[in-house]
C-alpha cells in the first residue's frame, strides 16, 4: 500500500489578507493538497492578531503534529514554533524563506530567529537565489538550502477584455496611447518613484503609466508625479482586486518592475512579473535580487541594470515600436512561464524536497 505524504502546513500570512507571501502560501498549500494530504493551520487576519494566533496555534499543534510526517512552515518567522515542535515530536521541519524573513532589521529577531531557530530547521526552501546568498552570509548551513521558485496558477487570468476597460480607469479615450503598468506593494525597493522621476520624462507623450497597489512609498510616488508634472500621464489606482488586475494584465502593453537597491530590503522573487508574463505582456525588470530568478532575459521578459535610465528608455521604445513583435514575444513569454513556473510543477518540486528531507532524517 502506497503511503500518502501527510503534511502539516503552518502559515502566519494567508488570504484573505493581501500580500505576496499570503498568495504564495495559499497556492503552495492548495497545489500540494492535490498530490499529498495537507492540513492547513493559517492566519488570515493580518499581523495584529499574531501575538494571540502564534501561541494558540502552537498549542493546537501539540495535539495535531503527531499525525503528520512533516511540518512545513510558510515563512521563517515561524521557525521558533518549528524548533519547539521538532524537539518534542522529532518530526522534520521545513521552512520557506522569502528574503525579508532573513533580513528583517531587529536585533532580537536577528539574534534568535536568524542566529538560532532558522539554523535548526531541517531544510530551508528559498524562493530566490539571492535569499540563498543572504542565508549563507548569515551562517546558515548551505546543505540545508535549496532554491524553488514561486509559481503561477495557470487556471487564473483567463478572461476577455477590451481597450474600453482600461479607458475607464483614465476616464477618457486613449486612442494611440501605449500603456505601461506596475502592480504590487509600493515599497521603496520597487523603484516606482525613481522610474517616474527619471524615465517617464524621457518617454514619448503618448506613453502612459498605471501604478496599481498601495504601500509605504505611496506619498513619495505622489510627490514624484507632482515634481515632474506627470499627473496627466501617470495614474495611481491604489489597491486593485483580482478582476482589475486581470484586466490590466490583458490590456496593457508592457509590465515594468524597476526595482532599485535598498539597504535592508530585497525582492525575494517577484511573483507579479511572471503573472504578467503568463498573460502575454512583455516584462521589463531590474537585473536585481529575486527578479533575476523570475525573469530569464529574452525568454519571459527583459532584464535592465538597476537605475539604468537609458536602458529602460531604449527597451521600452524598441518594444512599443512594433506591435506585432511585441505581441509575439508576449506569447513566447507565456509559454515559458507555463513550462517553468506553473504551480503543478512547482508543487512537485516541493514534494520531492520534502521526501528527501524525511528520508535523510530516517537515515541519521
Amino acid at each position: 500500500m502506497i503511503h500518502t505524504m501527510k503534511i502539516l502546513f503552518i502559515s502566519h500570512a494567508y488570504p484573505p489578507t493581501v500580500g505576496g507571501v499570503e498568495n504564495q502560501n495559499f497556492e503552495l498549500a492548495s497545489w500540494l493538497g492535490k498530490i499529498a494530504e495537507v492540513r492547513i493551520m493559517a492566519n488570515g487576519r493580518g499581523k495584529k492578531v499574531l501575538p494571540l494566533w502564534m501561541p494558540y496555534t502552537l498549542l493546537k499543534c501539540f495535539f495535531v503534529a503527531p499525525k503528520y510526517d512533516v511540518i512545513l512552515l510558510g515563512n521563517a518567522l515561524l521557525a521558533h514554533m518549528g524548533w519547539i515542535l521538532k524537539i518534542i515530536y522529532r518530526k522534520p521541519v521545513i521552512v520557506v524563506a522569502h528574503g525579508l524573513d532573513l533580513t528583517f532589521k531587529n536585533w532580537i529577531y536577528q539574534t534568535f530567529w536568524v542566529g538560532f531557530f532558522i539554523k535548526k530547521m531541517d531544510k530551508i526552501i528559498c524562493v530566490g537565489n539571492e535569499t540563498i546568498r543572504v542565508a549563507k552570509e548569515k551562517g546558515i548551513d548551505a546543505e540545508k538550502l535549496v532554491f524553488i521558485p514561486n509559481g503561477v496558477n495557470t487556471n487564473k487570468f483567463i478572461a476577455e477584455y477590451s481597450w474600453t476597460d482600461i479607458e475607464k480607469i483614465f476616464g477618457k479615450k486613449l486612442a494611440q496611447k501605449k500603456i505601461l503598468m506596475t502592480s504590487g506593494r509600493l515599497a521603496r525597493r520597487k523603484g516606482v518613484a525613481w522610474f517616474i522621476r527619471n524615465v517617464m520624462p524621457k518617454l514619448d507623450q503618448n506613453i502612459l503609466y498605471i501604478v496599481a497597489g498601495d504601500g509605504v512609498d505611496k506619498e513619495n510616488i505622489q510627490v514624484a508625479i507632482q515634481e515632474k508634472n506627470l499627473a496627466d500621464r501617470v495614474q495611481m489606482i491604489g489597491y486593485m482586486g483580482d478582476p482589475v488586475r486581470d484586466m490590466l494584465f490583458h490590456t496593457c502593453d508592457l509590465f515594468i518592475q524597476p526595482n532599485i537597491k535598498t539597504v535592508g530590503d530585497m525582492e525575494g522573487f517577484g511573483l507579479s512579473v511572471i503573472e504578467a508574463a503568463y498573460c502575454g505582456i512583455p516584462v521589463l525588470a531590474a537585473n536585481l535580487e529575486g527578479l533575476k530568478d523570475a525573469i530569464k532575459d529574452g525568454q519571459d521578459g527583459f532584464l535592465i541594470e538597476p537605475e539604468d535610465v537609458a536602458g529602460y528608455v531604449a527597451k521600452i521604445n524598441e518594444l512599443l515600436s512594433n506591435d506585432e513583435n511585441r505581441k509575439a514575444f508576449g506569447q513566447k513569454a507565456r509559454q515559458f512561464v507555463i513550462d517553468n513556473y506553473s504551480w503543478d510543477k512547482i508543487a512537485e518540486k516541493y514534494l520531492t524536497e520534502i521526501e528527501k528531507t524525511i528520508s535523510n532524517q530516517k537515515n541519521i
